[in-house]
């Protein structure tokens, strides 16, 4: 009897941290695929106008889901660790602003068909992988997250194997080396400013 109870309590034990990884994976799954029957609910049927409305609302969903806070400190690498809050502060708000208004910039791609490929979850960070087909051309993306607060967000999207964090923390670091943070953050203000008009 006590072998028994031993047997199923290891049992119940080995099976608890797969079981909670796959909660997780079907968690992330479920939020991303209600994301993007929302955004594509939102657009409607291709060839439509998009109303500035329509952009607002899709700004709202991106900004749900994506951590740009995260994205924004490994983007900056060491440099986020010596400048102050209140330089902190206006770097994600405009670092913020040029990821979101460039995910607007091509507003089709959200109508892709999207086949989830792999999900892989370990202890609060998961990697998505996905294939985006849109008229036939067929786009890996893939998605690293994080949970913040028992909420899953996106921190880095991958392109056909280009990472979004890595590709701006190479541009940070090189206009930082050749001409200093106050020069990065001059030329994100211009950037901004472009992007939202």
């Amino acid at each position: 009897m006590l072998k028994t109870f031993y047997t199923i309590l290891i049992l119940a034990l080995w099976f608890i941290p797969s079981v909670s990884a796959q909660t997780e994976v079907d968690n992330i799954r479920t939020m991303l695929e209600a994301r993007d029957q929302e955004i594509k609910e939102l657009l409607g049927p291709s060839g439509t106008e998009y109303t500035q409305e329509q952009r607002n609302q899709l700004k709202d969903i991106i900004n749900d889901v994506i951590n740009y806070q995260a994205m924004a400190e490994y983007a900056l690498g060491d440099t986020y660790n010596e400048i102050n809050d209140e330089e902190r502060e206006e770097f994600v708000s405009l670092f913020s602003t040029i990821i979101r208004d460039n995910s607007l910039n091509r507003l089709d791609i959200y109508r892709a068909e999207v086949a989830y490929n792999n999900i892989e979850v370990e202890d609060n960070s998961a990697f998505v992988e996905t294939t985006a087909t849109l008229e036939d051309v067929r786009t890996s993306v893939d998605y690293d997250l994080a949970s913040f607060s028992e909420n899953w967000m996106v921190t880095d999207i991958i392109i056909d194997q280009v990472s979004t964090a890595d590709s701006y923390q190479r541009q940070f670091q090189s206009i930082i080396r050749q001409r200093g943070f106050d020069a990065l953050m001059e030329s994100l203000r211009r950037r901004a400013a472009r992007s939202s008009t």
